[in-house]
């Protein structure tokens, strides 16, 4: 039996190709911007890097076009022979590479003396250590002797716009990468070598971090922020840290306050001014004030906070925080809201 012709009618559902290509674009695009966007320059370093890279895009764009019209014309051309076959091949082969690779290599030998020296005298440095799959963050003033105590933090770092900022990288366990594409450049974090990133924020506001480098199964849970402020919100805020937590009055919070050490929680963390003063895990000392919890997991509130202290494992399995799941709903609750206090 003979089958059917092939139908040659378009039917309605013709224009979802295109449809599709287009919502796959604005999707693509919709990703050039926000807290964690190298299109979205915030900083010196990443404005920097950023105006190169468009020189290579929009170079490479042009070259492309370019070598593309010329493969069209020869196979277009008549006769046997390209038309001034050797000029193109010296000239185009020989000399646009030379003269064109030459150049961006100047270009990048300038580049990182420029994101070099922005941090010669920094006004702050910050030591920063990846962990399977935390961050210790320890600010030192210009200056300090190493016996001098670093004010120590976790997961978030803070820094003024217009002061240069330098970050001292490393890890204690495996190789992590340390990245804020808004701020700055990737820099290796490997045990034990340290080495140099320098900063200088423009514009206020959270921006998202992220490891770059893959460090065992939780590597992609592995965030964390940077909040810019202006430089005498971030004065006000260093006071602040200075500052001892001291024991509530709230019967609430002092419960939670209680019951942070009756469960052994001071095994592992330090809250500033307390009897916890353990370097295992991280500081909580400023933990209310932080945007996000578990290394930028999950948001920060009382009830994520609730929730990570109860079931740890499950929500992030491998870390090594054990979960708590031994607690009453009271004492769970008050122990999220003294720590989301803590700011």
């Amino acid at each position: 039996m003979a089958l059917p012709p092939w139908p040659t009618r378009r039917t309605s559902l013709a224009p979802v190709p295109l449809l599709g290509l287009l919502s796959g674009a604005g999707f693509l695009l919709s990703g050039c911007e926000g807290a964690q966007s190298a299109l979205d320059p915030a900083g010196f370093n990443a404005r920097e890097i950023l105006f190169t890279s468009w020189i290579l895009f929009i170079g490479g764009a042009v070259i492309f076009l370019f070598v593309m019209a010329l493969a069209v014309w020869a196979v277009l051309a008549k006769g046997d022979r390209f038309p001034g076959a050797r000029a193109w091949v010296i000239g185009g082969g020989i000399l646009f590479p030379v003269v064109t690779l030459t150049a961006l290599l100047l270009h990048e030998f300038a580049l990182a003396r420029r994101l070099v020296t922005v941090a010669e005298t920094p006004a702050l440095t910050i030591e920063v250590t990846g962990y399977m799959w935390w961050w210790d963050v320890r600010y030192r003033r210009p200056g300090a002797g190493p016996e001098e105590p670093a004010l120590r933090s976790a997961n978030e770092l803070v820094i003024p716009t217009g002061r240069p900022v330098e970050l001292l990288v490393g890890a204690a366990d495996v190789i992590h990468s340390f990245w804020v594409p808004s701020l700055a450049g990737k820099m290796d974090m490997i045990p034990g070598h340290v080495n140099r990133l320098a900063l200088l924020a423009e514009k206020p506001g959270l921006y998202r971090g992220q490891c770059a480098e893959y460090c065992g199964a939780q590597h992609a849970l592995m965030a964390f922020h940077v909040r810019v402020l202006e430089p005498e919100e971030f004065d006000a805020w260093l006071a602040a840290r200075n500052r001892p937590v001291t024991r509530p009055e709230d019967p609430v919070l002092a419960r939670g306050y209680d019951a942070f050490f009756t469960q052994g929680c001071q095994s592992c963390h330090a809250v500033r001014g307390t009897p916890a003063v353990s370097t295992l895990g991280p500081d909580l000392s400023d933990m209310g004030a932080r945007a996000g919890l578990a290394a930028g997991s999950f948001e920060n509130n009382v009830g994520t906070l609730a929730g990570w202290i109860a079931s740890a494992q499950h929500l992030k399995p491998g870390n090594r925080m054990p979960s708590f799941n031994v607690m009453d709903g009271e004492t769970l609750r008050a122990l999220a809201a003294w720590l989301e206090s803590l700011k």
